[in-house]
């Protein structure tokens, strides 16, 4: 994406025409897009978030900088109800415009004031925010005993699978989402490389495609081979890779290949998420019926980083573990179990009547 070039908005001249105005309102734009580029923002976010803005001062029929919450409220109003959009989608807008009057109160409200004589305003306050969209569906995951269940059935099932190979890699690409809590598109892009048994006490996994926030491009991770991932890795290594084909000994091909053949190299391709959900459906339909369509690669997520909380790891390393970027997210994938609260109190309890206990000695 090629970004306009842009004059200097600092020179302290009043603008006049409505050329001038309409050129002003274009470089605000376009240094919002400017900023968003140096902080890694993607090219595609960048031209969606560009459309909103455009979106929104077309809707004003007004400069920008005129703008007022009220003007904000009939905005997202004619988006639920004139135009009927997702509350999902309304919520992306707002957001879109937030960001932007941030940015300009930060660096230009005062050329802002010193060019036209307004005083710049957030118009998306804490009374018209959206607030995140209710979703039903939560991903409460299966018990420890439930999951248990299904692992250990796959498992057990391998060596008599009519088609050992693919088996064996959607049960390693499963058990990468129990175990790490990798994303089913991470799982995917990862190499043979990538496994490092030389680093750290367990080894580690580097996750070079994780999800990157807000529009920036992938931000890579490093996972410790906790909960058996270094066996689970050398099973795979030693006993099931050289089986597909003979990259096996390449550093740089996939980790989890596809049976499917490149009709150029002869070697094998990258598996895709659709092949890995389905691997997961089609074991739950036989070995965890009562979880069919409901469990999915990121319910399993949801359950690494649930088992690993009730295990007692703290909360920041399960969001470092998981890739998240604010520990709010990372909140909402714990799902403790019923009595959890209670052992908590009642372990709590034991420490007080601990140091009580000494103190009363001393």
């Amino acid at each position: 994406m090629a970004l306009a070039v842009v004059r200097s908005i600092d020179a302290p001249r009043r603008l006049r025409t409505a050329a001038e105005l309409e050129d002003f309102e274009q470089e605000l734009v376009d240094q919002y897009a400017l900023a968003s580029a140096g902080s890694g923002i993607t090219d595609r976010q960048i031209v969606k978030e560009r459309y909103v803005l455009f979106e929104f001062i077309r809707f004003l029929g007004e400069p920008v900088w005129t703008c007022q919450p009220g003007d904000a409220d009939r905005y997202l109003v004619h988006l639920r109800k004139d135009r009927g959009l997702a509350p999902a989608t309304v919520t992306g807008k707002a957001w879109v415009v937030a960001q932007f009057f941030d940015f300009l109160l930060t660096r230009y409200q005062g050329d802002i004031h010193a060019l036209t004589g307004h005083v710049l305003v957030q118009p998306i306050d804490e009374y018209n925010r959206p607030p995140k969209p209710y979703t039903a569906n939560v991903r409460v995951p299966p018990s420890d005993g439930e999951v248990e269940t299904l692992f250990g059935a796959w498992r057990g099932a391998l060596p008599q699978a009519r088609k050992y190979l693919p088996a064996a890699r959607d049960y390693l690409a499963a058990s990468l989402w129990r175990r790490a809590g990798l994303r089913i598109t991470e799982t995917a892009m990862l190499d043979i490389r990538d496994w490092r048994p030389d680093l750290g006490e367990l080894g580690k996994l580097h996750v070079r495609f994780g999800k990157g926030s807000h529009g920036r491009g992938p931000k890579s991770r490093m996972v410790p081979g906790i909960n058996s991932i270094g066996e689970l890795l050398q099973w795979w290594l030693v006993d099931v890779r050289h089986q597909f084909g003979d990259d096996w000994a390449d550093p740089h091909a996939p980790l989890l290949p596809s049976e499917r053949r490149d009709p150029v190299t002869g070697r094998c391709e990258r598996i895709g998420t659709n092949a890995l959900r389905n691997g997961l459906a089609s074991a739950v339909q036989r070995w965890l019926p009562s979880w069919q369509s409901r469990l999915t690669p990121h319910g399993l997520r949801h359950y690494c980083a649930s088992s690993l909380y009730a295990r007692g790891v703290d909360l920041k390393a399960i969001q470092e573990l998981l890739g998240h970027s604010w520990l709010q997210t990372t909140t909402g994938y714990i799902h403790v179990h019923d009595k959890h609260i209670e052992h908590a109190w009642a372990a709590a309890n034991e420490r007080v009547t601990a140091r009580l206990t000494e103190t009363t000695r001393g």
